[in-house]
């Protein structure tokens, strides 16, 4: 039988600790999605790990996963083809480079071009 991993969840929350001058501190916090002006993005070309298969890659972008998201469908929905969103990158299947980088400027993105 595999062994069932036990959250801190799992415990009602409680945190040990022997350090006397430890406060635990409970809030959530939640990262701002800068302003478009004020990010920096990489617009790539990649097609490897991906079986010869070109995929433009949006690197740099900053903020809270439901922003990176959002702008993530934004670009599916003008290119019409599928992609992801995790960890400040945005992947969109096909080479839509240009495109998406006409678009980002337009919004008010600061994008650059990487690569051939």
């Amino acid at each position: 039988m595999a062994k069932k991993l036990i959250r801190l969840d799992d415990l009602g929350g409680y945190v040990f600790s022997t350090n006397k001058d430890f406060e635990f501190n409970n809030e959530e916090q939640t990262q701002e999605t800068p302003a478009p002006s004020q990010q920096k993005l990489e617009a790539h070309l990649d097609k490897e790990n991906r079986g010869g298969k070109i995929a433009t890659v949006i690197k740099g972008v900053e903020g809270n996963e439901e922003g990176l998201k959002t702008l993530a469908k934004q670009l599916k929905t003008l290119c019409g083809v599928g992609g992801s969103a995790k960890d400040g990158e945005i992947i969109i299947q096909g080479n839509f480079r240009d495109k998406i980088m006409d678009f980002l400027i337009k919004e008010g993105y600061k994008v650059k071009r990487v690569g051939g």
